[in-house]
């Protein structure tokens, strides 16, 4: 047992028990392995990109995370919470490209193996950061365990993974129409490709029909892809068309023959009815293309310039070409009208560069086999989503997935395991590099291995297995005890992405689910509701946060006010208030400290109406945030604690432990100090998932067992006393202390000043007589007396009267206040109401300031105006008090 310092040192808190605890192997899933009783539980940590630094959905994530594991830890459960970075295939591979560029380098001078190099030192150099910040937050993960998604753990699973999809025939090379980015200079799939609004053009050409019998006018967008143009559509049922359909037209600039063809996918109502088919540049297009066999004709490269087949526009970058193909149309007399639109665009979600659809040979995952039994374990309850209304979104996306392309043009991630023999044309698929081909013996130098790299979400997708070792037996003792895991936490925004991947790879590969729940959170946001952004300007450094006011608070203003699945305002006033909770507790706990130095002699405990009611209180706290915990309303369970501790023990338990702190009878002394002791610490214990750091300290302070708090036990709410008849009594005391101070503060009694209470009471007095310690002591009351109602001694004449539950309460105030004082104050904040209600009237019934005024103002004087109204009849009924004596 030691003494606090004055003033809460976060700086040297933090770094001394993150210390501590890395020591002692308190993180460690091997503690609690001796004990065959003990449940398990499991997380993975999604693994943040190793391109950057943390931000504060980062923080939030790992937080309900290390809240959750230190939450089952001192449950006696035996955790693994496994950590981790993504080697992000395009994000990393952008940086260095970028970084290399500022010194006039590029990848190609350097080579394939040598640029590889200068990614894994970037690697090296970012990870440690990432590392410092999680430490920083006080996450207790088991850093025995980290992993990198493109270790040789990870590698030898997604090489496992893809050979045996390849040769079950899930993993296919096809042709087909792909996302490329022309900056990125790969494909993305097609969750990675987001729909953003822009203002733009519908261009109305017209296609003459060969016969020379006329045209048909069609609209489109994308005018220069229009020299790729192998067809023009309609809807089969259109009228307007039917008599055209099997006839050709010559289509402008390049004079070529196509068809006019009926298909259902056209839609009548958009445009002119009538679509420009180019099936090597629309997805739409393309399937259209397939389904009535269509020549795919590519005019745009993967530079997003017109290739040769675009003619006389080669060259020309595809905007550029726009501009000159409506031109020509235009001096042709076959522009009809532009119509101005605003439509969707598909643009690279790393970038931001516009997407350009173009035909390409990749690999592709057949989904539809792996999506059925996915589908089938959301549906059948097997994983649960919370909030429930995510599971919808899973689904529909499942339902309607296409094949994932899983290739990607980069040289940093995992390279696809697949070699071409140049003899012969075998396609090699196999763990390991071949050394001839298996069919013609060709030597391994007549072998070259596919360029490509698969998506980082393809690695990724294999997180929660591939960590605990698969597919090495020798690596596998955490696997065979902790998959699948408990929880996944995860924010709304990457359900596609990642979620839906580690299901249906999972249940594939495992014959089992990665998790049984997925816990989603939402966004944050900063005050204004928006979106934080480096365009924006508004994203806030959590390391800074932390190193200014300390992890605790910020850990605690992530999941207070924070319900599963809805998005979180980051407000400064949040964090404040947090802090100003970590000091509440804080001197809370010295004042306990400071008064069990010199603790009573043990003999019985006594325990009082107020020992009584704290500990009834404390025992539904312990209930309400277990319950919390496992509903993973995490908010709650910060609100219930928060309350508990403020409310019931800071500002009532302890003012009301002071009479008999400072008072002569030592077993009421020594009972008051056991009790005090007992409830805080039972609230570090509930408080530590949340703020580990401050209650670490805290603890080690009082009188207590064990090494750490880290490992104490869990309160049980089951086997804590419950005093239910005494707690009602000193709630109902508590209600009329509360009157009480409110007459002294209405009638501006000097707080210095003692004050008589008298009490009119019928079956509420025995409560009142075995409360009227605190009640003294509570409102600085000199004497106090309880009478029947109908005692001839009351005289609400001269004195303040309140009511509460059954009992009336006269506050005599001959001797406390100067009346004619007091009554000239309230005379003049009455005038001072009647000045400002004339003003706000004669405002709001002014017609030209209602005209011209912004709602939201006109709105925030009616409030002013009925506040100012309602504090004048305030006023107005003290001043009728004060006449009446």
């Amino acid at each position: 047992m030691s003494d606090l310092p004055k003033t809460y040192d976060h700086h040297e808190v933090e770094q001394k028990w993150y210390e501590y605890w890395e020591k002692g192997g308190f993180f460690s899933h091997k503690r609690n392995a001796d004990n065959p009783e003990a449940e398990r539980f499991s997380v993975v940590m999604p693994p943040p990109n190793v391109t950057g630094q943390l931000h504060l959905g980062h923080a939030m994530d790992n937080t309900m995370q290390d809240i959750l594991t230190r939450w089952h830890r001192m449950k006696g459960h035996q955790t693994l919470w496994v950590p981790g970075c993504d080697h992000a295939g395009i994000a990393t591979q952008a940086k260095v490209e970028a970084h290399l560029a500022e010194q006039g380098v590029s990848k190609y001078d350097l080579g394939r193996e040598a640029f590889v190099d200068k990614v894994w030192d970037w690697k090296h150099q970012y990870h440690g950061r990432i590392v410092k910040q999680l430490k920083m937050l006080g996450s207790s993960c088991d850093w025995d365990q980290e992993r990198f998604t493109l270790d040789e753990g990870c590698n030898e699973a997604v090489n496992e993974v893809f050979v045996r999809l390849y040769n079950e025939g899930l993993i296919y090379r096809g042709t087909y129409i792909i996302n490329w980015c022309p900056q990125c200079q790969t494909t993305i799939s097609d969750i990675e490709v987001e729909h953003n609004e822009h203002a733009g053009h519908l261009w109305h050409f017209r296609y003459p029909l060969t016969d020379g019998s006329g045209y048909i006018t069609i609209a489109t967008t994308r005018p220069e892809t229009m020299l790729g143009d192998t067809a023009v559509a309609v809807h089969p049922e259109d009228e307007r068309y039917q008599a055209l359909v099997g006839k050709t037209l010559m289509l402008p600039l390049v004079n070529r023959e196509i068809p006019i063809i009926a298909d259902a996918y056209v839609d009548k109502e958009y445009g002119t009815g009538a679509v420009k088919i180019t099936p090597a540049h629309d997805p739409n297009d393309f399937e259209m293309g397939l389904r009535h066999n269509l020549p795919q004709i590519t005019v745009i490269g993967k530079d997003a310039k017109m290739n040769e087949q675009a003619g006389e526009y080669a060259g020309m970058d595809r905007y550029e070409c726009r501009k000159a193909v409506v031109a020509a149309m235009d001096k042709l007399g076959l522009l009809e009208k532009i119509e101005d639109i605003s439509h969707a665009v598909g643009e690279c979600y790393r970038c931001g560069s516009i997407i350009e659809p173009l035909i390409s040979p990749q690999w592709f995952v057949k989904m539809e086999p792996l999506a059925k039994p996915a589908i089938e374990a959301v549906k059948n309850g097997d994983i649960r989503f919370v909030p429930a209304r995510f599971a919808k979104i899973y689904l529909g996306w499942l339902e309607n997935i296409r094949d994932w392309c899983i290739s990607r043009q980069l040289w940093w991630g995992h390279r696809i395991p697949v070699w071409y023999c140049d003899e012969c044309g075998e396609v090699i698929c196999q763990k390991q590099e071949p050394q001839e081909c298996p069919k013609c013996h060709a030597p391994h130098d007549k072998l070259h291995r596919d360029e490509d790299v698969l998506d980082t979400w393809f690695s990724s997708g294999l997180w929660p297995f591939e960590t605990m070792g698969w597919p090495d037996e020798a690596k596998m003792e955490p696997l065979r005890k902790f998959y699948p895991t408990s929880v996944l936490v995860t924010g709304r925004d990457i359900i596609f992405f990642w979620v839906a991947r580690m299901i249906f790879t999972g249940l594939h590969f495992m014959n089992e689910k990665p998790f049984s729940d997925v816990f989603i959170h939402g966004l944050i946001l900063d005050a204004q509701g928006r979106k934080m952004s480096k365009s924006l300007g508004n994203g806030i450094d959590p390391i800074e946060i932390i190193e200014k006011y300390g992890a605790d608070p910020l850990r605690f203003m992530l999941v207070t006010g924070n319900t599963p699945g809805n998005d979180l305002r980051f407000q400064m006033e949040r964090l404040e208030a947090s802090r100003n909770f970590v000091n509440k507790i804080w001197n809370a706990s010295r004042f306990v400290l400071m008064n069990i130095q010199e603790q009573a002699e043990p003999t019985e405990l006594r325990y009082s109406l107020a020992d009584k009611w704290i500990l009834s209180e404390l025992k539904q706290a312990v209930a309400g945030v277990s319950n919390n915990l496992a509903k993973y309303e995490l908010g709650e369970a910060a609100r219930q604690i928060y309350d508990f501790t403020w409310d019931c023990f800071c500002d009532w338990y302890i003012e009301m432990s002071k009479p008999r702190l400072y008072g002569d009878d030592p077993v009421e002394r020594y009972t008051a100090q056991t009790v005090l002791v007992e409830v805080l610490t039972c609230i570090l214990k509930l408080l530590h998932p949340f703020m580990p750091f401050i209650t670490e300290e805290i603890w080690q302070a009082l009188p207590h067992e064990g090494e750490s708090i880290m490992v104490a036990e869990w309160p049980k709410a089951k086997q804590m006393p419950e005093y239910p008849a005494e707690a009602a009594v000193l709630a109902l005391d508590m209600e009329a202390v509360r009157a009480i101070r409110n007459i002294r503060a209405e009638m501006n009694v000097p707080p210095g000043k003692k004050i008589e209470l008298i009490f009119a009471a019928d079956s509420a007095a025995e409560g009142l007589r075995q409360g009227e310690i605190y009640i003294k002591a509570l409102c600085g009351a000199e004497n106090m007396k309880i009478l029947p109602p109908a005692s001839p001694e009351l005289n609400a004449a001269q004195a303040a009267v309140a009511h509460v539950r059954g009992i009336d309460i006269y506050l005599p105030l001959k001797g406390l206040i100067d009346l004619d004082k007091e009554t000239a104050r309230l005379q003049k904040e009455v005038a001072n109401m009647d000045k400002e209600i004339k003003r706000l009237e004669g405002k709001l019934n002014n017609q030209g300031f209602l005209s011209k005024a912004p709602a939201d103002v006109v709105a925030g004087e009616k409030v002013k105006l009925a506040d100012y109204t309602e504090k004048k009849a305030s006023l107005l009924e003290r001043l009728a008090q004060l006449e009446k004596m």
